[in-house]
């Protein structure tokens, strides 16, 4: 390549349209690890609506650059067509892309083609698999309630969802929205209360404003971060006190700075006691209602 060559890598993600999938950002970082052991410049052109601070295919100018590399997905469309026509001046490779109509013009106008599929051709491995390993990050089931109505003037529960939905979104998590509620008929819940805990016990922490969310979260030894939706404190509130668990915020003082406290709580001590009262439950060591209804079902002398 020319010394003062210069590198934009572009894809579906870079489109005002497109979108960013896991598989093609991954794709991207296969490509980027490349070019960077090489020492060659590079630049990625990203789409506003998934990378607001760019920069963006709109904005760069093509001039600027000497290469134009498009990295994975399908090479179709009129996006593809007008890379082509407005970095005409570029020498442009596709690499692990798939080849759909090998005479279309979105794939004729490249230079060179690094298929991962294409007719009467050997299928490559996809860029994805060989991407960098990411550092780990913790999974975090997120439980919320917009019902309650039995609460009336002291629900938050709107309030509480917008502002733990709005603070989780900038952590640095895998989210994973969970429900209670069973149902035999739709995929997407759990059937049964072991389907639930199936997945619960292999979470990292649980975000919830629902009593059973914290509570079949410590029952499954993962801590939990609480919030009471209810103005004053309600059933969550008594719920924690009676499983010993802190990491509890109440309505009127969600933010968040107490959120953030709690997450990192949960993240080193909070897992020690989390699993000491799951273990607490499993010996039955802690006192529930059921434990007084055999006295309660007993004869008692006419009044």
């Amino acid at each position: 390549m020319p010394e003062r060559s210069r590198i934009l890598l572009t894809g579906w993600f870079s489109f005002l349209d497109g979108e960013a999938t896991a598989g093609d950002v991954l794709a991207l970082h296969r490509v980027q690890e490349v070019l960077r052991r090489a020492r060659l410049d590079h630049e990625v052109a990203w789409s506003p609506g998934f990378r607001p601070a760019g920069p963006h295919l709109a904005e760069v100018r093509p001039e600027d650059y000497s290469h134009l590399v498009f990295v994975c997905g399908p090479l179709h469309g009129p996006q593809i067509e007008e890379l082509h026509r407005r970095f005409a001046h570029c020498v442009r490779i596709a690499v692990g892309t798939s080849v759909v109509d090998a005479r279309g013009p979105a794939v004729t106008g490249f230079h060179r083609v690094l298929a991962r599929d294409a007719p009467d051709t050997e299928p490559t491995t996809d860029l994805a698999a060989r991407a960098p390993a990411p550092p780990s990050r913790p999974v975090v089931g997120v439980i919320l309630t917009h019902g309650q109505r039995e609460y009336g003037a002291r629900r938050r529960h709107e309030r509480v969802a917008g502002e733990v939905t709005r603070w989780l979104s900038g952590r640095d998590c895998a989210r994973l929205e969970l429900e209670t509620r069973l149902d035999v008929h739709d995929w997407r819940l759990s059937a049964t209360p072991a389907q639930l805990e199936a997945v619960l016990s292999r979470l990292d922490l649980v975000v919830t404003d629902r009593l059973h969310g914290m509570v079949l979260a410590l029952r499954a030894g993962v801590p939990a971060v609480a919030v009471d939706p209810v103005e004053g404190g309600a059933k969550v509130t008594a719920q924690a006190r009676a499983c010993g668990w802190p990491a509890l915020v109440p309505a009127e003082r969600l933010d968040a700075s107490a959120l953030d406290h709690w997450w990192d709580w949960c993240g080193t001590a909070g897992r020690d006691l989390a699993r000491d009262i799951g273990a607490r439950f499993r010996r039955d060591a802690a006192r529930d209602g059921a434990d007084g209804l055999l006295q309660a079902l007993a004869p008692h002398p006419a009044r």
